[in-house]
C-alpha cells in the first residue's frame, strides 16, 4: 500500500498569489489616501492689440560700370570711388528728408557699407575674343524707428522721393511688450478660474485651494510684417497704411483640490 504524502506543496503558490493581489491593492489605497480629489482645468486666451510703433527697412545702392577684368586697377578704383561718393550723397539727402518729416536723427540707422562684386556674362570684343566683365555694387541699408504711426505715410513718401532702391517692408510693434504679454497671461488665468467655478457649480462640488498651476503656452509676441516695394509706393502714393492687429496667445493649466 503506497504511502500517502501530506497535501502541502500547493500552500506556497496560493500564498504567493494572494500576496500579489493584496499588495497592489494596498498600494493603490495608500496612494488614493495621499492624493486629494482635484479638478484640473486648462484655458487659453487671445489678446488683440493695436501696434503703436513701426520699423522701416530700406536699401540704397550704386553700381560701377561693367569693365573687363583685364582693365587696369586704377580705372576700377576710380569707378568704385565715384560710386561710393554718389551713394553717400543719396544717403545724406535721405536723412535730411526724414528729419524734415520730424524724425529724430537717433531714430535713423545707416548700416555698414556692403561691397559686392558681380560677374557678368562674357562679351565679345573687337578682336573676336570674349572678355569677362565685372562690376561692383555698393549697398547701404537704412533702418528707421517710427514711434508715432501718424508720421508713417510722410516718411514713406520721403523714402520714395529720395529714390530708395528697395523698401523691404514695415514691421509693426508695441512700445510696451511686457505689459501686453502680462495682460494675455492674466486673461488666461481668469478664464481658467471661470471654467473651474462653472464646473464646480454644475457638479455640486466645492473648490478648495490651488495646489498646481503651470503655463501650457507662454505668451508669444510676434511683430506684424507688411511687405512692400518702392515701385508700389510710386504707383500708389496716396495709399493708406494700416497697422492692423497683433495677436498674443497665452495658455495655462490650473488644479484645485475638491473639498
Amino acid at each position: 500500500m503506497p504511502f500517502a504524502r501530506p497535501f502541502r506543496p500547493l500552500l506556497v503558490p496560493v500564498l504567493a498569489t494572494l500576496a500579489s493581489i493584496v499588495a497592489p491593492s494596498m498600494m493603490t489605497s495608500a496612494l488614493a489616501a495621499e492624493m486629494p480629489n482635484r479638478l484640473n482645468v486648462q484655458a487659453e486666451a487671445e489678446l488683440q492689440v493695436v501696434p503703436d510703433r513701426a520699423t522701416l527697412s530700406a536699401r540704397l545702392w550704386e553700381q560701377t560700370p561693367a569693365i573687363a577684368m583685364t582693365d587696369d586697377v586704377d580705372r576700377a578704383s576710380d569707378a568704385l570711388g565715384k560710386a561710393r561718393e554718389r551713394l553717400e550723397e543719396r544717403a545724406a539727402l535721405l536723412i535730411q528728408r526724414l528729419e524734415a518729416q520730424g524724425l529724430l536723427r537717433e531714430s535713423i540707422t545707416a548700416g555698414s557699407l556692403q561691397v559686392q562684386p558681380q560677374h557678368l556674362p562674357a562679351m565679345q570684343g573687337v578682336d573676336g575674343k570674349r572678355e569677362n566683365l565685372v562690376r561692383t555694387r555698393l549697398e547701404r541699408p537704412i533702418r528707421i524707428e517710427v514711434n508715432d504711426l501718424e508720421h508713417l505715410p510722410g516718411l514713406l513718401d520721403a523714402l520714395t522721393e529720395a529714390g530708395v532702391n528697395a523698401l523691404d517692408g514695415v514691421s509693426y510693434d508695441l512700445a510696451d511688450r511686457e505689459s501686453a504679454t502680462d495682460e494675455a497671461l492674466v486673461k488666461a488665468l481668469e478664464k481658467a478660474r471661470h471654467k473651474a467655478d462653472l464646473m464646480a457649480e454644475t457638479l455640486g462640488i466645492t473648490l478648495g485651494e490651488i495646489f498646481a498651476v503651470s503655463e501650457t503656452r507662454s505668451p508669444v509676441f510676434q511683430p506684424r510684417m507688411m511687405t512692400m516695394s518702392a515701385d508700389t509706393l510710386e504707383r500708389a502714393p496716396q495709399a493708406e497704411y494700416r497697422p492692423g492687429i497683433i495677436t498674443i496667445d497665452a495658455g495655462v493649466s490650473v488644479s484645485w483640490t475638491i473639498e
